[in-house]
């Protein structure tokens, strides 16, 4: 369709330059007949490159989502509508430009049909912006959330067709505010949702945490009190879901992330990384260092009058140390460098943490002490692990 517009194009501006004598577009702008044959050549060059790139980036992406996540995506990539745009504004611009040569004459005073010229500036600018959108398009398509996504729409959109029958609504206890999509909630607007509740007359409760994923359907709010004059509306605006987890207001998320970052340099393969692993722990350590001595919010939030209009899901500090130590625990306790920086960086949090947060660090300890006695065989080595050591190995 594209290279059939891209033909369209070229004979709908050369019959127009014809209508006008050719005197339409004047040469100072399209430039002379050398000009215009150099331009239009260049031009063409130019886009059968752009889409030897194209389809170049699309088959690595093909070869690293086979390798990286299934062989059987393949098909979802190759039918991606974008991709198959890019490569035709290309192709069209290219045919465009190509029958536009012919109509080039330099003999004599020459011949320039000069809305087809400037019509190649205007697909030039035009396909490069193509190409960069294409770029960023492509990237966040190989995101993992995006393929798994990709697939689950469309399984989502068979299940609706083959099992149009939604079956009965189940009852609920409570007046409840539905997700009316999937997603995983990465920003909530607390003010507006008091502002809400206040409107309303009640009190919101928000059932997923921040950072959940929520299924079409399942219970986004409880309405406590009389939630008639509550706008529904209003408050799903007010959640904003995303295909994943962001670091907007998801203070968890940073820490998941270094996580992930520890647990695979130490998984199980060719190469062990536990150099990778104390660097993540080192600002895993930084984070838990500064959230510490602060007041943790109870996840009510208060009209101006001081009344509880919102409540959400909160993170604790119990949980915030489990999150950022537990698995590197497990996975590093084997590592003579991973348990020594793991062992300085609790110690040292013993040291600023008020007396009640101070047990979950203690349980911490004892627990890494047992890993390392339960993995690390020599006595030696045993020991030498167990001390702490803010390097890793010094």
């Amino acid at each position: 369709m594209c290279v059939l517009a891209g033909i369209g194009l070229s004979f709908g501006t050369i019959a127009i330059d014809k209508a006008y004598d050719y005197e339409l577009i004047p040469q100072s702008i399209s430039g002379g007949p050398d000009a215009a044959l150099e331009i239009l050549g260049t031009v063409a060059a130019s886009m059968v490159s752009l889409a030897a790139l194209v389809l170049t980036i699309t088959m690595v992406v093909v070869q690293l989502a086979m390798g990286q996540f299934s062989p059987r995506i393949v098909q979802r990539i190759l039918q991606d509508k974008p991709s198959q745009f890019a490569i035709g504004v290309f192709v069209g611009t290219f045919a465009h430009a190509m029958l536009a040569l012919r109509e080039v004459q330099t003999e004599g005073e020459g011949v320039v049909p000069g809305l087809a010229v400037v019509v190649a500036f205007a697909l030039v600018i035009i396909s490069i912006m193509v190409l960069v959108w294409y770029v960023n398009h492509i990237g966040r398509k190989l995101r993992v959330s995006a393929l798994i996504e990709l697939v689950g729409t469309d399984t989502r959109e068979l299940l609706d067709r083959f099992y149009a029958n939604p079956g009965a609504t189940p009852r609920l206890e409570r007046p409840t505010i539905c997700a009316p999509r999937s997603g995983v909630i990465i920003q909530i607007d607390h003010q507006a949702l008091v502002r809400i509740a206040e409107a309303g007359n009640c009190v919101l409760a928000l059932k997923p945490a921040l950072g959940e994923f929520v299924p079409a359907g399942a219970p986004l709010f409880e309405i406590e009190g009389a939630g008639e004059r509550v706008d529904a509306d209003a408050a799903l605006r007010a959640i904003k879901l995303g295909l994943e987890r962001t670091l907007d207001q998801d203070v968890a998320y940073g820490l998941r992330m270094l996580v992930d970052i520890a647990e695979r340099s130490l998984s199980d393969g060719p190469f062990l990384d536990p150099t990778t692993a104390v660097q993540a722990i080192d600002r895993l350590h930084d984070c838990l260092r500064q959230l510490a001595p602060r007041p943790f919010p109870d996840g009510r939030y208060r009209d101006k009058k001081g009344e509880v209009r919102l409540i959400t899901p909160s993170m604790t500090w119990e949980d915030y140390v489990h999150l950022a130590v537990d698995e590197i625990r497990m996975a590093g306790a084997g590592s003579p460098q991973v348990a020594r920086r793991l062992r300085a960086a609790l110690q040292d949090l013993l040291t600023i943490a008020p007396p009640a947060r101070q047990v979950v660090l203690k349980e911490q300890l004892d627990l890494l002490q047992s890993g390392i006695e339960s993995t690390i065989g020599d006595g030696s080595d045993r020991t030498y692990s167990k001390r702490g050591d803010p390097s890793g190995l010094g």
